[in-house]
C-alpha cells in the first residue's frame, strides 16, 4: 500500500460526512435565501406569484453551496457527491415539511424542488471538482 492511499472505509466515512455536512449547509443557505425573498415579498419588491419560483431558486442555490462544500471535502467522484448532497437537501426539506406542516412536499410541487436540489448539486459537482488539466510543455526541436 502506498503512502498516499487511504483505507476504503476512511474514504467512505470522509465522503459520507461531507455529504451530510453539505446537506446541512445547503439547508441553511436555502433558508437564508427564502428569508431574504420573504422580506422582499413583504416589502412589495417581489410579487406573491413568484413564491414557487423563488423556492426552487433557493433550493438550487442551497444545494449548489452545500455541494461545493461536500465536493471539496470529499475530493473524488464529484458529480456523485454533489447529487447526493442535493438528495440529502430534498430529504431534509421533505422531512421538515411533513413534521412541521403535515403536508407532503411531493404533492405540492415537490417534483420541482427535487429537480432544483439535484440540479444545484450536480452543478456543484461539475464545477467544484477543482481538477485542473495539466498543460503539456512543448518540446523544442
Amino acid at each position: 500500500m502506498r503512502k498516499n492511499e487511504e483505507d476504503q472505509t476512511a474514504i467512505l466515512v470522509r465522503c459520507g460526512t461531507g455529504v451530510v455536512l453539505g446537506g446541512a449547509a445547503a439547508l441553511l443557505v436555502s433558508r437564508a435565501v427564502l428569508l431574504l425573498s420573504s422580506v422582499a415579498i413583504s416589502r412589495g419588491a417581489l410579487g406573491e406569484g413568484l413564491l414557487y419560483q423563488v423556492t426552487v431558486a433557493g433550493c438550487v442555490l442551497g444545494s449548489f453551496a452545500g455541494g461545493l462544500l461536500a465536493v471539496r471535502r470529499c475530493g473524488a467522484r464529484a458529480l456523485i457527491v454533489g447529487l447526493c448532497t442535493g438528495g440529502v437537501l430534498f430529504l431534509l426539506l421533505l422531512t421538515v415539511g411533513v413534521l412541521l406542516f403535515d403536508a407532503h412536499s411531493v404533492e405540492q410541487g415537490g417534483i420541482g424542488l427535487a429537480c432544483g436540489c439535484l440540479c444545484g448539486g450536480a452543478a456543484a459537482g461539475l464545477l467544484g471538482s477543482g481538477k485542473k488539466k495539466s498543460v503539456k510543455k512543448k518540446r523544442r526541436k
